[in-house]
């Protein structure tokens, strides 16, 4: 092989390597259970606080790869919520199959500066 045709190898076999961690955007298409699931986690975290309110809309964050199967991607799904002054970020990652939208994680992080 000469040098350019070892090049194109590497350069086709680098990215054969990092094609399934591309970043790919989610869908709005559960959106409306994720602002369902997300004031469940907030009032969940928050002891059932009768204040506790999320805010809408549910923002797409770039999708990510499922740890058990690497063909498969979750959509990511970002909403804010609010408790008195406290401020949370949640994100829920969510598996669509057709039509249904599958809750496969929730995280969520107060949003302060120690």
């Amino acid at each position: 092989m000469t040098r350019p045709q070892l090049a194109l190898a590497f350069v086709l076999t680098a990215a054969a390597f990092a094609a399934p961690a591309a970043t790919k955007p989610s869908s709005h298409a559960c959106a409306a259970d994720a602002l369902i699931q997300a004031q469940k986690l907030l009032e969940f975290h928050t002891d059932g606080d009768d204040r506790a309110k999320v805010s809408g809309p549910a923002k797409p964050l770039p999708s990510i790869v499922n740890p058990a199967n690497k063909q498969q991607r979750f959509d990511v799904l970002e909403v804010w919520g609010y408790v008195y002054k406290g401020q949370y970020r949640m994100r829920l990652e969510y598996w669509r199959d057709g039509k249904d939208c599958v809750l496969m994680g929730q995280e969520i992080l107060e949003h302060a500066s120690l």
